[in-house]
């Protein structure tokens, strides 16, 4: 055994120890989910000394290479004709087109810079798929372990309306906020959270608590918060409607929305954990991708400095060609 695939187990093991106490410290930080993909990567790649895995890996990467593009681009067609033609809505059309355009590019004749540009590239693309991998992976192990009893009040963010009725990926958000409600042998407040927006007949509030009234829900158990237009503001100004003594609170969302909504409880110094409710298949890529964007904007100084990092690594070695 060589020493680097000696050290390759002990440094996964390492990066999994770290992993694991930061989860127990603080579930809700964005960096767990990087931990988690180190310790993945180096596990992987010290299985991958087995010589019957590496034919094996180089078959799934060429399916994924081959597959993804194209499944992104259907994926993006369908949420075109479905969801309308938001930026939000193209995310997946657009990455599977990028993905495409690259993939060719490696097959043309591009002289040492035009290489040099596509490795670059291909790099970056490395880089955000790795941080991307992460925070799926990990955005599933915090739906496991977020909260999911004993709690005082739930927090229904809002989504959007269909005019004054609530669509489905909001009603799904409802049912799950009803489930955790019934569940508790002392009701918990239920505070609703969503402002007005310019096509819609009544506030995201009021719609989303006569719902909750028709399906059985106490009036007096039932709080609106009518102002929020963005996540923050749904998590800022529902917490003022809360009395002091409410600790264990969880903010209810789609399961896309799960770890940002808690990163951001987080970030706001609220010690509140979040839960999802399912989202249509279909819906899932766009806004998991959509997800993944307001993240690493959220903290785009960590993602300038990589960035920049690669594309000057990349110039460097092409220099020195």
């Amino acid at each position: 055994m060589s020493v680097a695939g000696g050290l390759l187990p002990v440094a996964a093991a390492v990066a999994l120890l770290v992993f694991a106490v930061r989860l127990t410290h603080e579930p809700r930080r964005l960096g767990n989910a990087v931990w988690l993909g180190i310790a993945l990567l180096l596990l992987g790649l010290w299985l991958l000394r087995l010589d019957w895995l590496t034919p094996v890996l180089l078959v799934v990467l060429g399916g994924v290479a081959l597959v993804l593009p194209v499944a992104l681009l259907v994926n993006g067609i369908r949420m075109w004709r479905r969801e309308g033609r938001s930026t939000g809505n193209l995310l997946s059309l657009a990455l599977g087109a990028g993905l495409i355009a690259l993939e060719a590019l490696f097959f043309a004749p591009l002289g040492r810079w035009g290489s040099a540009v596509v490795a670059i590239a291909a790099a970056l693309a490395c880089y955000f798929g790795f941080l991307f991998f992460s925070l799926l992976v990990y955005s599933v192990v915090y739906s496991r372990i977020g909260r999911r009893g004993g709690v005082d009040a739930i927090i229904v963010l809002g989504c959007g309306l269909a005019g004054d009725r609530v669509p489905p990926l909001l009603a799904g958000r409802l049912e799950r906020a009803i489930r955790l409600y019934t569940r508790e042998s002392t009701p918990p407040l239920l505070v609703v959270s969503g402002g007005r927006g310019p096509d819609e007949q009544v506030t995201e509030a009021e719609a989303m608590a006569a719902y909750l009234r028709e399906r059985g829900v106490p009036a007096d158990r039932i709080r609106r918060e009518e102002q929020a237009r963005t996540t923050e503001e749904n998590l800022r100004f529902s917490a003022e409607l809360l009395p002091a003594g409410a600790r264990r609170v969880v903010a209810v969302t789609s399961n896309y929305h799960v770890f940002r909504a808690a990163v951001e409880c987080r970030r706001l110094h609220l010690p509140y954990h979040a839960t999802g409710s399912p989202t249509a298949r279909y819906f899932l890529p766009s806004a998991l991708l959509r997800e993944f964007a307001a993240l690493i904007l959220h903290y785009r100084r960590t993602t300038i400095a990589a960035s920049a990092l690669i594309v000057g690594a990349g110039i460097a070695l092409a220099v020195s060609a």
